[in-house]
């Protein structure tokens, strides 16, 4: 049996990547109890543009990881299902997939690589449209 909240140490930390052409993402990530508090900011020519916050908490009946995402100024809160698949390897879809995370309309795998590497690839319709390379910076 996997462990979930032991797998959530794993992306402990600070992270940076990169986001398209002039554009760095950001994101931290500190422990809550059992579950995880994550926030995230794209920043475009020293310029914030974007704020998120996910904060996730482990929901020892459906043995998953439970998140509800907002981004910063608009009023749309959003509910998300996580939940490691191996040691090293997790996926994250919509609330309502729960049931279905390998044939959810979105979803995002994220892949430790290394300590210090975490690679995100998100899905639409089954098929990969963008990976990221998170790099540790802390």
């Amino acid at each position: 049996k996997i462990n979930q909240v032991e797998l959530i140490n794993q992306v402990v930390g600070s992270w940076k990547y990169e986001y398209g052409k002039d554009t760095t993402g950001y994101s931290d990530f500190t422990i809550y109890w059992t579950g995880l508090d994550a926030i995230g900011k794209l920043v475009s020519k020293g310029k914030t543009i974007r704020e998120t916050r996910i904060n996730w908490a482990y929901d020892k009946t459906l043995d998953k990881i439970i998140g509800l995402s907002q981004i910063k100024g608009e009023d749309i809160a959003s509910l998300l299902v996580s939940q490691w698949i191996s040691k090293d390897k997790y996926v994250i879809v919509p609330y309502k997939d729960i049931s279905n995370l390998e044939g959810a309309s979105t979803r995002t795998e994220g892949t430790i690589k290394s300590h210090d590497l975490l690679e995100i690839t998100y899905y639409e319709n089954n098929k990969p449209v963008n990976t990221i390379n998170y790099v540790r910076v802390k």
